[in-house]
């Protein structure tokens, strides 16, 4: 039997579960699949995250600030037109709207309550 790699699910590090689990549905949209003490697993189509609460850093940085990933779309415009009016409730500097990367790809970002970088990309038309 030949080895397949379905998808990519990563963890993503919070201090607060609930209000990560609120904030990846509000704003982005993730139906929570499955939830424990300190773990969730979150879902949006075949896009898929595991929150998993911890301590908050020694040094004070955000949880998250080293962390980021990356969900391939299709309709990125679309998309973000439908996450456009939970989005703009946000602080200014946590969204950044649809623009065109010099590598081909068309993308927003959005920072979770913990400082992770959620990156939604396209690929430009040739």
């Amino acid at each position: 039997m030949t080895a397949h790699c379905k998808q990519i699910t990563p963890f993503v590090p919070c201090q607060d579960l609930a209000r990560q689990i609120e904030f990846y549905q509000v704003y982005l949209g993730f139906v929570l699949g499955f939830q424990a003490d300190n773990y969730a697993f979150m879902h949006r189509q075949k896009a898929a995250i595991r929150l998993l609460q911890c301590p908050a850093r020694l040094d004070g940085r955000p949880l998250g600030q080293d962390v980021s990933f990356y969900i391939d779309v299709e309709g990125l415009d679309a998309l973000y037109e439908q996450l456009r009016p939970k989005l703009i409730h946000l602080p200014k500097d946590r969204v950044r709207a649809p623009f065109d990367q010099p590598y081909g790809q068309r993308e927003f970002h959005v920072l979770d309550e913990d400082g992770v970088l959620v990156f939604f990309g396209e690929a430009l038309s040739a």
